[in-house]
């Protein structure tokens, strides 16, 4: 196990950084639910913490727009404000070769506002057959969007399409050349960037303004595709990291591991979840796993000791993210319609059920106002009565497909399809 520090402070001068990451709160209009920053929402959790989008759609019903989005993209619209952002790569005229795009949409309208390629260039290794070379979302702190298209890079642009700067990490290496899909994660002033893969791998933080690096922490894992969070907890921020070897805490102001457990399955990809002090990992790839830690009690390696709460071992999630929502944890078997809820008070399950009439799913669910939504790739979203009891309150179908997990703001929805981006409300 590799865990020893690269000395980019050194590198970077970033002592007064390491202030600014102690000290960086949200902007409020992130945490009240107001917008959706990033592809797990203003908590890291799938919740919207307001809102009341429609409980029915159709293509002919509570589509207030819905716009073509040129090449193929994995990942989630990020909405701040009056706009919403979506990543996509698309084919230019040299064959082979990809551009890779950050667009800017109306959220009254769909229209697009501006379209910045960030990067031509033609991809060094294949992706899964249901990936794509945009897969990894976008995230925004109010003042710039942040695109990560991996060995692409990091690029910050301002509102305006206008790149401020770009990083580059060098070229990812893929178990079976599976593609990339893991997303930063931002807090305060530090941009965090996981990167495992088949050979060395590191965890990394960046100063946000400047893409300078903060530290750089070695790790030794093989390719995982999971998001990181960041919790605060006792009075300090960590970095919560979802792999395959060991689930780690990272301290955020320097890169030091705080503590770890083991586990979890191979083909590592559901990012954590938080609420009230525990930590929930879970991974489903040959196998099932799922952990509740208690960081009050997570020092050192706490494998099979008292800070973890609990654990389960059947029908986790391969692919989609879990829901934490009002004291339930939702997830689905592998990337089946089975759904799971447990009581996390307990670690009990209330039910698991199939899902009638969804098929597969790769979207991660997401809830607002009592109700949880699951989508499948087909392009049925069911809604759920969020609670210890399975209840649908509705079905609905649209005509495209979709991977990447919807976006909830207000009283709308943002679904990213293969081929179009939708805004769901009220007519």
């Amino acid at each position: 196990m590799r865990l020893q520090r690269i000395p980019a402070l050194l590198l970077s001068g970033a002592a007064a950084g390491l202030v600014a990451i102690a000290a960086g709160t949200e902007p409020r209009a992130a945490m009240d639910g107001g917008n959706w920053p990033q592809w797990r929402g203003p908590l890291h959790t799938g919740e919207a913490t307001r809102g009341n989008p429609p409980l029915e759609w159709s293509e002919d019903k509570n589509v207030r727009w819905k716009v073509e989005v040129p090449g193929l993209g994995k990942s989630t619209p990020v909405v701040w404000n009056d706009l919403v952002f979506v990543t996509t790569a698309a084919p230019t005229e040299v064959p082979g070769t990809l551009e890779y795009v950050v667009q800017a949409h109306n959220r009254l309208d769909g229209k697009l506002r501006w379209r910045k390629v960030v990067k031509v260039q033609a991809p060094h290794e294949g992706t899964h057959k249901d990936g794509s070379y945009a897969s990894g979302s976008a995230l925004t702190d109010g003042e710039r969007v942040y695109a990560f298209f991996g060995s692409r890079g990091l690029f910050a642009l301002d509102f305006k399409g206008n790149l401020v700067w770009e990083k580059q990490f060098g070229a990812m290496r893929t178990r079976l050349t599976f593609g990339e899909g893991a997303s930063p994660v931002l807090h305060g002033n530090a941009l965090v960037v996981n990167w495992d893969h088949e050979d060395q791998d590191f965890l990394v933080a960046l100063d946000k303004k400047t893409g300078k690096e903060l530290w750089r922490t070695e790790r030794d894992e093989p390719t995982s595709w999971s998001t990181p969070i960041v919790v605060s907890h006792g009075g300090r921020e960590q970095v919560i990291v979802n792999a395959t070897n060991r689930v780690r805490g990272y301290d955020l102001s320097t890169g030091k591991a705080l503590w770890e457990a083991g586990g979890m399955t191979t083909n590592v990809i559901p990012s954590p979840v938080h609420a009230d002090g525990t930590v929930y990992v879970t991974s489903g790839f040959r196998g099932n796993a799922l952990m509740a830690v208690r960081l009050a009690e997570a020092q050192g390696d706490v494998t099979g000791k008292a800070a973890i709460a609990w654990s389960y071992d059947r029908d986790t999630p391969y692919v989609p993210s879990p829901l934490l929502y009002r004291g339930g944890l939702y997830f689905l078997k592998t990337n089946s319609a089975v759904l799971t809820r447990i009581d996390v008070a307990t670690g009990k399950p209330d039910y698991t059920q199939r899902l009638a009439g969804l098929s597969n799913v790769y979207a991660s669910p997401v809830a607002v106002d009592g109700r949880v939504y699951v989508l499948s790739r087909e392009g049925v979203m069911m809604v759920l009565e969020a609670g210890p009891t399975l209840k649908v309150l509705a079905t609905n179908k649209l005509a495209d497909g979709f991977d990447a997990s919807p976006a909830l703001v207000g009283d709308e929805m943002y679904l990213r399809g293969q081929k179009y981006l939708y805004r769901i409300s009220k007519d």
